[in-house]
């Protein structure tokens, strides 16, 4: 007579998974498997803690142990639950387009709370976010600015399809429009805000970047050899395209804010500014057009 498995609980799993994700390199190890087994269970994550004694069935451990499986061969954790949270909006995540990043949150962040200046041009104007990808930004900016007109603008086919997923599972459809050009090429001006949060790793720092980061798409990394070559290709797009004291927004990577800020006044703009992201490190550069 076969001895039965022993019953596993809520809290034995989430115990064994945090030491088995430790020893695999994934960060944050407990709040993964959290969020795996909230998912597997269909509750929300804060619920597991009145259900640590709680007996988890075969039928519940099986699909939790290819979960695990996969999180720790370093398949991002927004693939496995399909999902992540972005500015209180759930948008679809898979392997078509980059994982909305907080960095990026804070962007539009920083963008609706200007908007709410008396003068700020682009509360109820024209907004392009170029390479758009999952959609986040355009449809972050267009649920904070119920006045503006978005479109999010990409190269990608398979990265539009994303975008168009998530503005209908946001109810944002009607709002937000999505179409495809190299960077603003195909776009029809002028536009009184254009954000982008284009590629910007150097070529020779993508083979050591996380596991997980490296299952983006690598044309939504790749930023050339300094990072900045997309985003130089867009500025001269960008002051053709903007209205005469229109705003450039961008996210970029360490050190790149101050040496495209020394660039910009060839292309017309003025007043830059740089910001700093939650980390304390210059991620982000505001200018003027005109």
């Amino acid at each position: 007579m076969t001895q039965a498995a022993p019953i596993k609980t809520v809290l034995e799993v989430i115990t064994a998974t945090t030491a088995f994700f430790q020893k695999s390199g994934v960060e944050s190890p407990r709040l993964n498997i959290e969020h795996l087994l909230a998912h597997v269970l269909k509750k929300k994550r804060m619920d597991l803690y009145i259900e640590f004694e709680r007996p988890l069935t075969e039928g519940e451990l099986a699909p939790l142990r290819e979960l695990v499986r996969r999180r720790a061969q370093r398949e991002p954790l927004q693939h496995l639950l399909g999902t992540v949270e972005f500015l209180g909006l759930t948008l679809k995540s898979d392997a078509r387009a980059l994982i909305p990043r907080p960095e990026t949150e804070q962007l539009c962040e920083l963008l609706a709370a200007q908007s709410k200046e008396d003068a700020c041009p682009w509360r109820n104007g024209r907004i392009a976010d170029v390479g758009t990808g999952s959609g986040c930004i355009a449809l972050a900016l267009t649920l904070a600015l119920p006045g503006a007109k978005v479109t999010g603008l990409d190269a990608s086919d398979d990265a539009l399809a994303l975008a168009n997923e998530n503005a209908t599972r946001t109810g944002l459809a009607e709002r937000v429009i999505f179409s495809k050009s190299d960077l603003l090429s195909a776009a029809e001006g002028p536009f009184d805000l254009i954000v982008a949060n284009l590629p910007y790793i150097p070529t020779g720092e993508l083979a050591s970047l996380q596991p997980e980061v490296q299952r983006d798409p690598r044309a939504a990394l790749d930023g050339g050899a300094d990072g900045l070559d997309l985003i130089r290709r867009l500025l001269p797009q960008a002051a053709e395209k903007l209205r005469n004291g229109g705003t450039l927004a961008l996210e970029l990577g360490l050190d790149q804010p101050a040496i495209l800020a020394a660039e910009l006044p060839a292309h017309g703009f003025r007043d830059a500014k740089i910001l700093k992201d939650l980390q304390g490190r210059d991620r982000y550069l505001i200018t003027t057009h005109g």
